[in-house]
C-alpha cells in the first residue's frame, strides 16, 4: 500500500505544477517518493522469489524521474504529475526485454507490463515467434487466468498498425496480434485498492499472470 500523504502529493502538484511550488514542498516530495520506493521494493522481494530475473534490482534502479523532458514538447509544466517504476531485469533503461510497470498516478494508476515499442529488430523476432507459435501464444494471453486478470493486450491505437506488416499474409490467424508495435497488457487500480494492505497482493498476481507472456517475448529476442 501508499500512504494517504503520497496520493495528495500529487494531486497538489497537479494543481501546482512550476517549479516555486516545487520546491517549497520539496520535504513532502521526498516523502513521497521514499513511500513509492519501499513499496516497489517490497514488491521486487516479494515476487522475486517467483521470478529471480528481477531479485537483484533495487527500487532506485526501477523509478523514474519526476522531471519531464520538455525540450520538444509543446506541454512545457516541468514535473509529471505521476511515479512511475519499470521493474526488469535489465534496468528501467532495457530496450532488448519485457518487464512489469506500476504507475502511481491518482485516478489514473495502473499495473502490469509487457514490452513498449521494442526496436525493430526485436518487434520483427517477436511478431516471427508469434507467427510460428500462434498456437502457444493464444494459450498464453487466452487462458482462463490472463483473461481474468487482464481481459487481453492493450488494443490501444498507438500500440498498433492498421495493416497486418509487411511479408505477412492479412488472412495469417495470427495477423491481429502481428499489427502489434508493443505487447503490453495493464490492469486500472482504483485510488481505494492504493491506499489498501491488498494492493501488494493485486500487484503480484498480475505480475504472475503476465510471466508466461514475458517468458515468449523473452525467448523469441534472444
Amino acid at each position: 500500500m501508499v500512504q494517504q500523504s503520497t496520493l495528495k502529493f500529487l494531486k497538489d502538484l497537479k494543481r501546482n505544477n512550476n517549479k516555486p511550488w516545487f520546491d517549497a514542498h520539496r520535504p513532502q516530495y521526498e516523502a513521497a517518493r521514499a513511500d513509492f520506493g519501499a513499496f516497489i521494493q517490497k514488491i521486487i522481494d516479494t515476487y522475486g522469489k517467483k521470478d529471480s530475473s528481477i531479485k537483484h534490482l533495487t527500487a532506485k534502479e526501477c523509478m523514474f524521474r519526476i522531471n519531464r523532458d520538455i525540450r520538444f514538447s509543446k506541454d512545457k509544466t516541468p514535473y509529471k504529475t505521476n511515479l512511475g517504476a519499470s521493474i526488469n531485469k535489465g534496468g528501467k533503461q532495457a530496450t532488448a526485454t519485457g518487464g512489469y510497470y506500476f504507475h502511481l498516478q491518482p485516478g489514473q494508476a495502473f499495473c502490469g507490463g509487457g514490452i513498449w515499442m521494442p526496436e525493430p529488430e526485436f518487434l520483427k523476432k517477436i511478431r516471427q515467434e508469434i507467427d510460428y507459435n500462434f498456437k502457444e501464444f493464444k494459450g498464453i494471453i487466452g487462458s482462463r487466468k490472463f483473461k481474468s486478470v487482464y481481459g487481453d493486450l492493450s488494443h490501444d491505437a498507438e500500440y498498433k498498425l492498421s495493416r497486418v506488416p509487411k511479408g505477412y499474409d492479412p488472412t495469417n490467424p495470427a495477423a491481429e496480434y502481428l499489427k502489434f508495435k508493443s505487447y503490453i497488457a495493464i490492469i486500472d487500480i482504483k485510488d481505494s485498492d492504493l491506499t489498501s494492505k491488498n494492493l501488494l497482493k493485486k500487484t503480484i498476481t498480475a505480475f504472475e499472470t503476465l510471466k508466461p507472456l514475458l517468458d515468449f517475448m523473452d525467448r523469441a529476442m534472444h
